[in-house]
């Protein structure tokens, strides 16, 4: 890896120095840009999310449409853009270092245009093939890469004492995407715009109502077009370039696999948990008439704003310690779910909401503490280089849990993040938290 201050000086969009530790150089001009650099990669971010997690806001809606799909069709669905999502996120984790944040950013933004423009077509017939919804639940996951290029980028912009704080509101706000789309969708599909009508019925015999989930797709695009021009207005690129050999020594480094274990276990559970919680009360709580997109925003709101209020904390206390917290509160409230996902009774609901907002209230807490840890463990090119990669395995979260969830009992899946939270404690306590530790962070 190198510094590229006099290559990058003759080339427009990229900053020709840059140094954030220096306090004189970010009072005078580091803390601007940075800044504003924050401010629009995260408005585009949370485009990103919202694409991503598109297509489980409206699959609870295919079936009474018409779409003739099985449980775990729907499943397989919202679990195809985190296998995506994870995929696309390797690549992405090298991009920053080799064309810069102003072509990564604004390119990672026009992409968001392939799942939007095709699932608008997509679902103005009932008859599309599964295979094709397959391949279009595939490219959403493009939203879910945008983050490994993304967050690193975001890491070499701010100082080490700021990062906590800057990387959660970012990947916090980012998050927030999850619970607009699924906020938003319900209520724009009912919204006679462009496109053709289906007729939803909530159970088979039911009364239907006129549906337009074309929009449900089309109410992004304008503002994926507006987030690609400010990002390229507005970014310019900081003078490190690497190669993809050069970035490749941060899995030389032993606590990229335990940060990785670690950022599975928050944003791995987040992210999964967001994609299957529609599907869940879909199938769980179907017969006692809840509709899950009155509900399933609910936790990944609350899991996102924990994760921009837990960042200022992590500065302050250690991520660390933060993490050991999240890890035994996302343990608990998993335990305590599985007392409720198989319901004997409608009364079963609420407790089973509260116990997943407490999940998610936890995960979104460690998502933020991680992201402290990494730049404290690593210089600033492998923090960047590793954010990248533990963001893409945790990825993984909505393919992985959707396919558990499918092929154990939602009850046993439980039990087993449950152990998963628990392990990661362990982990965590033992190389960063406890007292004498050998990596305190």
């Amino acid at each position: 890896m190198n510094d590229s201050s006099s290559a990058a000086a003759a080339k427009p969009g990229w900053l020709t120095e840059w140094d954030p530790e220096n306090e004189s150089f970010w009072e005078s001009k580091g803390k601007k840009i940075a800044n504003r650099t924050l401010i629009v990669t995260t408005f585009n971010l949370t485009l990103a999310f919202a694409v991503w997690f598109v297509v489980s806001a409206i699959v609870a809606k295919l079936k009474g449409s018409g779409f003739t799909l099985t449980k775990d069709q729907l499943y397989w669905l919202v679990a195809m853009p985190g296998l995506a999502g994870g995929t696309f996120r390797l690549m992405h984790m090298f991009l920053i270092p080799i064309f810069g944040s102003r072509k990564v950013i604004t390119f990672g933004t026009i992409s968001l245009l392939i799942p939007l423009i095709g699932w608008y077509f997509a679902v103005q017939s009932n008859d599309t093939p599964y295979w094709v919804l397959m391949l279009l639940a595939f490219s959403a996951g493009v939203g879910g890469g945008n983050f490994s290029s993304f967050m690193p980028s975001t890491n070499l912009f701010f100082p080490k004492k700021k990062l906590g704080t800057a990387l959660g509101i970012q990947a916090g706000i980012g998050n927030f995407g999850v619970s607009l789309v699924q906020f938003l969708t319900p209520w724009v599909i009912g919204l006679s715009l462009v496109g053709s009508a289906m007729v939803f019925h909530k159970k088979p015999g039911a009364p239907g109502v006129d549906v337009y989930l074309g929009n449900a797709f089309l109410l992004w695009i304008p503002f994926v077009i507006i987030g690609a021009i400010l990002a390229w207005r507005n970014i310019e690129s900081i003078p490190v370039k690497a190669n993809v050999k050069e970035q490749m020594n941060i899995f030389r480094e032993k606590h990229t696999w335990t940060m990785t274990s670690l950022y599975v276990m928050t944003f791995g559970t987040f992210s999964g948990l967001a994609a299957a919680f529609p599907v869940l009360i879909k199938n769980q709580f179907d017969a006692y008439g809840y509709d899950p997109l009155k509900y399933a925003f609910i936790g990944p709101l609350v899991g996102s704003l924990m994760r921009v209020v837990a960042g200022p904390i992590a500065d302050k206390f250690g991520g660390a310690k933060v993490t050991t917290v999240s890890g035994i509160g996302a343990a608990i409230f998993a335990f305590m779910v599985s007392f409720y996902v198989q319901p004997d009774s409608a009364a079963d609901f609420t407790p089973f909401v509260l116990m997943m907002v407490g999940v998610f209230a936890f995960a979104g807490i460690g998502n933020a503490s991680t992201f402290k840890q990494i730049p404290m463990l690593f210089d600033k090119i492998k923090s960047a280089g590793v954010i990248g990669w533990t963001a893409a395995i945790a990825a993984y979260g909505p393919f992985l849990f959707s396919v558990l969830i499918a092929a154990l009992t939602p009850k046993t899946f439980f039990y087993v993040l449950t152990v998963f939270c628990a392990a990661n404690v362990v982990l965590n306590w033992w190389y960063f938290a406890r007292k004498n530790a050998p990596n305190p962070c």
